[in-house]
């Protein structure tokens, strides 16, 4: 495996910037995930790593090798689509052994036979070798063309939204699979997607993209905890972080314009609260969302999930742990 550097990374389309002057450290063996809304530059990001697209400026190091002007076969990188790419005539034990039979690998065929059946255990479809890959589910497709990714093992595996065409419960099912894959391979593993439980649940670092620039890099618990502006705060976090104005509960630093409470750090009936509605509960099993009105403002808390609230119930409301903002959306410390 290999640690990836991008220093000052810049790429136009036209009038358009794709990526702008990204600085990018990813650490050998880490999962790093990009995360950011449909135009923040992840694929483009991705694209640039992997040689698909070529910097306007700046350098790409893989391994501590400048590969800004390597085709992607050079830069040893292996990339994961959303879509399967498979080959459908072929059976599964052809799908995975294509790579390796390329001419610039040329793997001998015991050597083939080996890593096909290795990757076909960690991915847990050895019984469906003999497949053609039009009788998979999309599931076993999608591992099927991670595997294609995992039998080169290459310096670094780049995966673009390769979850996010799957229903909930096979996201969820390769969420946990494709996590345990990198970490038993001790792979570098760059991931792009706009699923923030993909981020929770996968990344050792997560990268927030806005516009094509990187605004914040650490990991899932220090994005989450302590966000460097309403953006990023927005971009993690189930039910979204509530943001109202920071004269709601007083006590707000100079020069901030609002106050940004996750829905774990509001009290509801403590000492000193602030009374508030319950305008709607929502019971889903685990816990109770409990949606609170306060002088006008619609603030999203959770409760125990046997809570007996109700529509309409009284209560008092106390923010902890709240996270400051400016007008401009920066963080006010």
């Amino acid at each position: 495996m290999a640690e990836v550097i991008l220093r000052d990374v810049t790429k136009i389309f036209g009038h358009t910037v794709g990526v702008d002057g990204i600085d990018l450290d990813v650490p050998d063996g880490a999962f790093v995930v990009l995360l950011g809304p449909t135009g923040a530059g992840k694929t483009t990001t991705l694209r640039l790593i992997a040689g698909l697209e070529r910097p306007d400026r700046g350098e790409i190091m893989i391994g501590g090798r400048p590969v800004v002007g390597e085709t992607p076969a050079q830069r040893d990188v292996a990339m994961v689509f959303q879509q399967y790419s498979l080959y459908p005539h072929m059976t599964v034990r052809e799908n995975l052994a294509f790579p390796l039979k390329s001419p610039i690998l040329r793997t001998p065929a015991d050597e083939v036979e080996r890593k096909v059946n290795a990757v076909a255990e960690v991915l847990r479809i050895p019984h469906k070798l003999d497949n053609k890959a039009t009788q998979l589910s999309g599931g076993e497709m999608q591992r099927v063309s991670i595997g294609r990714a995992l039998v080169r093992d290459p310096a670094i595996y780049l995966m673009d939204e390769p979850l996010s065409s799957l229903d909930a419960k096979l996201r969820a099912d390769l969420r946990v699979e494709l996590k345990r894959i990198q970490s038993d391979l001790g792979a570098t593993l760059l991931y792009v997607t706009h699923d923030q439980i993909e981020a929770m649940t996968m990344a050792t670092h997560v990268g927030v993209l806005d516009e094509g620039r990187l605004v914040q890099f650490g990991s899932p618990r220090e994005i989450y905890e302590n966000p460097v502006s309403e953006y990023v705060a927005t971009r993690l976090g189930l039910p979204r972080i509530n943001l109202v104005p920071a004269v709601l509960f007083g006590g707000a630093p100079a020069g901030a314009a609002r106050i940004g409470l996750r829905p774990e750090h509001i009290v509801m009936n403590g000492e000193g609260g602030k009374a508030g509605t319950v305008i709607r509960v929502e019971h889903l099993g685990d816990q109770t969302r409990v949606h609170v009105e306060v002088e006008g403002q619609v603030l999203t808390t959770l409760a125990d999930a046997h809570s007996t609230l109700d529509h309409g119930d009284s209560v008092h409301v106390t923010p902890r742990d709240a996270l400051f903002f400016d007008a401009a959306g920066n963080r006010v410390h």
